[in-house]
């Protein structure tokens, strides 16, 4: 197959192109980033606009008193919400699957090495207690393997991988909670709306993080080229 990025030919047992360097399924590889990236914009915004949204609502709750309070009109805003978040983790879910479709394809053309073999790349999302720390450590491996960083910049991949885990997480948690939480008095709907906002900041800055990573490492990716 000829070559996307100087139209040499690629024999079909390579991986690479014999006169650039460049990936043989480049093309697809960008093209699942680009999915990939616009799937995690479009999660950033439902999650922000969610948030923005609940601040507004409890800016409200606010001005209101305890004899002022209505249970019955309270209630039904805080489940559609709910409903929301449920919405939310459905996309979540889809941005996932594609996600570690991406990173499956990032492992098996970083140039190493690499702590963790290509199976758990999908593995590492499914194991009890290993999925709370193996993934981000698999993205990490794959960024700086694949940009060659020294130490310095290590470090700065680091707090990207760990700000972006911890928030997803956390906001992840937060959203599970919120559709139990009740609105029976005054200060429980303002504490449910309270929750409601920190997870929706949490789900958007997770997803906006991983925008970063994802761009990064598909683009150092896109642009290796054999010594």
């Amino acid at each position: 197959m000829p070559c996307g990025l100087c139209g040499d030919i690629i024999p079909t047992v390579s991986v690479r192109c014999p006169a650039c360097g460049a990936w043989s399924h480049r093309r697809d590889f960008r093209a699942l980033a680009i999915g990939l990236f616009t799937l995690l914009g479009f999660n950033a915004f439902l999650a922000l606009g969610s948030a923005v949204s609940m601040l507004r609502l409890l800016a409200g709750l606010n001005d209101q008193t305890v004899f002022g309070y209505d249970e019955a009109s309270a209630g039904p805003v805080l489940a559609a919400y709910g409903d929301v978040f449920l919405i939310s983790a459905v996309l979540a879910v889809v941005t996932g699957v594609l996600f570690i479709a991406w990173l499956w394809q990032a492992h098996a053309q970083a140039p190493g090495p690499l702590r963790h073999r290509r199976v758990w790349t999908v593995g590492s999302w499914f194991v009890p207690v290993a999925n709370l720390w193996m993934p981000p450590r698999i993205v990490h491996d794959v960024w700086v393997s694949t940009g060659r960083y020294r130490m310095a910049r290590r470090h700065g991949v680091l707090l990207v991988v760990t700000a972006w885990w911890g928030s997803l997480l956390g906001g992840a948690a937060l959203a599970r909670t919120f559709p139990g939480m009740g609105a029976n008095t005054l200060a429980d709907a303002r504490f449910a709306v309270e929750t409601g906002v920190a997870a929706a900041a949490g789900l958007a800055l997770a997803a906006t993080l991983c925008m970063a990573v994802v761009f990064q490492v598909t683009r150092l990716q896109l642009s290796t080229v054999l010594d």
